[in-house]
């Protein structure tokens, strides 16, 4: 009996202590993971390989002959097509488009824990899926959704809705603002350059952030930019530790005011040390407000949404479980961060010293300049300051 049990008792503890490690990793592996049902939301206009009909034949060789299916003209219609997904009983959700249309879904799933998502990256910059290794290949990427690792991801919550890769108001938000559907399939990332160099003729605005409860940053900027992912269009690094579970966000506040100052901010991300110009200032956290002096449009994950004088942005720990390459997630491990020291911080409590003033001899660029680079790197760069 006794030299019975002990082999049973170290088995099921060698169990525990695997599924232990696997949680608290955020991946859960595909043994566990029996998809009953698969539905499609896409994005109507958008195109990857030979389009929604190469979808169709390609989950009906994996086994999926008939998967709940829904296409939508546009992002904000995705909602209630997810809605109805789930209803019907899907538990895996393929979502064919970009960024904002994946953001659309993540946050209609707001509350469904056990449902999953699968990126098929049809967009124009498909950052997420870029940061997590999903090709824009349809087959493969199927095969990522039926057969890869679970992930469970952050997401942040900006004005109560879902993001997973970056949400910014000021030159970002403007940029997005002037960059409509037609545009982007006209012109492509060269929208977002048309609309970057207009943005950056923008005014600074007054704001404070507050990070984690105390006064961060007072004065004059012209970007703030939160990132749950750290590298944008073009392969560019704004935020080097960013991770998608660390149960962190990133904080960065550009100060720069004309477009000589956007060109040094923006030599500084070409050389991936963003934190190191003296026109911006980095920070990590998990509860971040904005009151701005006058409302100006903010965007997440590519979308523009309305200008507000109030954002207030949480981060929601494993909120949300995506479908990942295996490579990726054995390769993927959080890191140690450090908080780099902001420019002016302080107790609510404690009065804030005037903002330094920038260096007003310089020309000063805009938040669109950062997205303007960041969509064409091979633009010539002006040096540093």
């Amino acid at each position: 009996m006794i030299l019975h049990a002990i082999p049973r008792v170290a088995r099921k503890d060698c169990k525990s202590f695997a599924s232990a490690a696997e949680s608290a990793l955020g991946y859960v592996s595909m043994a566990k993971t029996k998809t009953k049902s698969v539905a499609v939301v896409a994005h109507s206009g958008k195109k990857l390989g030979d389009g929604l009909g190469e979808l169709r034949r390609v989950l009906a060789d994996a086994g999926y002959p008939d998967p709940i299916w829904y296409e939508v003209p546009n992002t904000r219609k995705a909602p209630k097509a997810v809605h109805r997904a789930v209803k019907k009983g899907a538990e895996l959700i393929f979502v064919w488009g970009g960024d904002g249309m994946v953001q659309r879904c993540i946050d209609a799933l707001a509350g469904f824990k056990k449902v999953e998502l699968a990126i098929l990256p049809a967009g124009t910059a498909n950052l997420l899926a870029t940061d997590l290794r999903i090709p824009k290949d349809i087959a493969k990427a199927v095969r990522i959704g039926l057969q890869g690792t679970r992930r469970k991801l952050d997401v942040g919550v900006i004005n109560g809705e879902r993001f997973v890769v970056m949400a910014g108001t000021g030159l970002d938000g403007l940029v997005m603002r002037d960059v409509d559907g037609a545009t982007k399939r006209r012109l492509g990332r060269v929208a977002y350059i048309r609309s970057g160099v207009k943005a950056m003729r923008a005014k600074s605005v007054a704001m404070t952030v507050r990070v984690d409860g105390a006064v961060w940053f007072k004065g004059k900027a012209s970007l703030v930019l939160i990132g749950n992912v750290g590298t944008v269009t073009g392969g560019l690094v704004v935020f080097p530790d960013a991770s998608l579970s660390d149960g962190m966000l990133d904080v960065a506040v550009v100060t720069a005011s004309s477009t000589w100052q956007w060109v040094r901010v923006l030599s500084r991300v070409a050389g991936g040390h963003l934190d190191r110009s003296p026109l911006v200032e980095v920070t990590r956290g998990k509860k971040i407000d904005i009151a701005l002096a006058r409302k100006i449009p903010y965007e997440l994950d590519g979308g523009a949404r309305p200008p507000e004088k109030r954002l207030k942005v949480r981060v929601k720990p494993g909120a949300i479980t995506l479908c990942v390459p295996a490579a990726r997630a054995s390769a993927r491990t959080p890191r140690t961060r450090t908080r780099v020291p902001g420019p002016r911080r302080a107790s609510p409590s404690t009065s804030l010293p005037p903002t330094p003033a920038v260096d007003s001899a310089a020309p000063q660029p805009d938040a669109a300049a950062l997205h303007a680079y960041a969509a064409d790197p091979a633009a010539p760069a002006t040096a540093g300051p």
